[in-house]
């Protein structure tokens, strides 16, 4: 029964909540911040009231409670108890602390704790979790400590295995790292002790729930109106494109936003360690790698599902981010019919990227000679979209390249356009078209959008 699975979590839920709101630097313990002039009073009360409620919470919950179904039955239900509870106790508490201790509850019981409400923050980017007792989130591309806190650190892991079982995945100390996501799509990274010497580690990517197209890029600065151009036109002609950037640059909301460029008639398969991609097509065929099982069996890999994807007739391949033996595959099927896929990949320069890509090539297949791999990079990669997070919190794009071919053994490259900066303290800049003719012009043209891609390119 419902209620009987609550009252069996509720002990370990009262005696890890109930400390949402701390101030940086409070011990773990310390009752939350409230308004100044009511401090005093409210703080010194509060270290005597929140534990009488946790007890006789617990002692009413013993028994199966029937009829909740969601969060708000459960709301209604606790309110009632809490609500009995202070009246025969003659707990002073008031009507903001009684809500406030059960949102915490529900936060606990429904969700992922006193973090649940940055998931609701659409100013929150990213919620780091260090320990129980720090919480940094990113707002506009910075980094902020929060006065949120977990009791200790037996909380933060209850949260993370709770997390990991909801997908299927488990987190302990045989397995003590593990990449799972929420139920909004949100992406999440669990690293626990003794692999995290200072307690465990929980890392949230948020989902963006705001569908991005390129046009909202070019208003919030990320890129300009011709750039973004020429990078549908890309996409339309069925480019291979390899977005490149550091960790948090952007990479997956640009390939997000190139998709939107697809026509809804193809057929596309993505792959990813951890579903976030946001297609829009209706013929969407999403894939996701297994880990291994306890007893070490069992795991599908990127590279296992890209050479099924191949034989499910895809007519664009999108992997969420290529970074071992798998980019072979994708290579195979750049060069084989699959125009058009599209990938991410973590360097620092385009041709750091370009690196990377035979490095990764030459994990899975140690015997191609290095001139071969550069060959089959060059004939399946046409475009290269470096993107950057800059000092001023923003993601631009810092430079696109084309792949024009080899010279020698020398994978040959030429500069579409690039983020020009200017001087100053703030970060300002202009992004400048090379002017010269992509060489994908010729089959820019064969889609009708020779003209768009030149008038962009000018």
């Amino acid at each position: 029964m419902f209620g009987r699975k609550i009252a069996e979590a509720v002990p370990d839920i009262l005696s890890h909540q109930l400390v949402g709101l701390l101030p940086p630097g409070a011990p773990p313990c310390a009752p939350a911040r409230i308004p100044a002039n009511r401090a005093a009073a409210e703080d010194s009360r509060s270290a005597d009231v929140l534990p009488r409620i946790r007890e006789r919470v617990l002692e009413k919950l013993q028994n199966p409670v029937a009829g909740m179904a969601g969060r708000d039955s459960l709301r209604r239900e606790l309110t009632g108890l809490v609500g009995d509870i202070c009246s025969a106790e003659r707990i002073p508490i008031s009507a903001i602390d009684q809500d406030r201790v059960i949102d915490m509850l529900l936060d606990d019981m429904l969700g992922i704790g006193p973090i649940e409400p940055l998931l609701a923050d659409d100013g929150v980017t990213d919620i780091l979790v260090n320990g129980c007792n720090q919480i940094y989130v990113e707002r506009r591309g910075k980094l902020e400590l929060t006065g949120l806190r977990f009791r200790d650190d037996a909380h933060v892991i209850n949260v993370a295995q709770r997390i990991a079982s909801s997908v299927g995945r488990r987190v302990d100390e045989s397995s003590p790292m593990v990449d799972a996501r929420l139920q909004d799509g949100s992406r999440v990274n669990v690293i626990l002790p003794p692999l995290a010497l200072d307690g465990p580690s929980i890392s949230i990517r948020k989902f963006n729930r705001r569908r991005v197209a390129i046009a909202d890029m070019v208003l919030q600065g990320n890129l300009s109106a011709p750039l973004g151009r020429m990078l549908e036109v890309a996409t339309a002609c069925r480019l291979n494109v390899l977005v490149s950037g550091g960790t948090g640059s952007g990479k997956t909301t640009l390939l997000n936003a190139l998709s939107r460029v697809i026509d809804p008639a193809e057929r596309i398969v993505t792959i990813e360690d951890a579903a976030e991609l946001q297609l829009q097509q209706p013929h969407v065929v999403r894939l996701e790698t297994r880990p291994a099982s306890i007893e070490g069996t069992g795991e599908i890999t990127q590279r296992d599902l890209v050479k099924n994807a191949l034989r499910m007739r895809p007519d664009r391949i999108i992997i969420g981010e290529v970074r071992g033996g798998e980019a072979f595959d994708l290579l195979q099927a750049m060069n084989t019919g699959h125009d058009g896929s599209m990938s991410t990949i973590h360097a620092n320069r385009p041709r750091d990227a370009l690196s990377r890509l035979e490095s990764m090539v030459m994990m899975a297949n140690g015997n191609l000679p290095l001139q071969t791999i550069r060959a089959q990079i060059a004939s399946a990669v046409n475009l290269i979209v470096q993107v950057e997070r800059m000092r001023d919190g923003v993601r631009r794009i810092q430079q696109v390249v084309e792949v024009v071919g080899m010279e020698g053994d020398v994978i040959t490259t030429q500069e579409l356009f690039t983020f020009v900066q200017g001087g100053g303290e703030a970060v300002t800049g202009r992004f400048e078209s090379s002017g010269v003719r992509p060489q994908f012009s010729v089959r820019a043209a064969y889609y009708g959008l020779e003209d768009t891609l030149l008038a962009a390119m000018r």
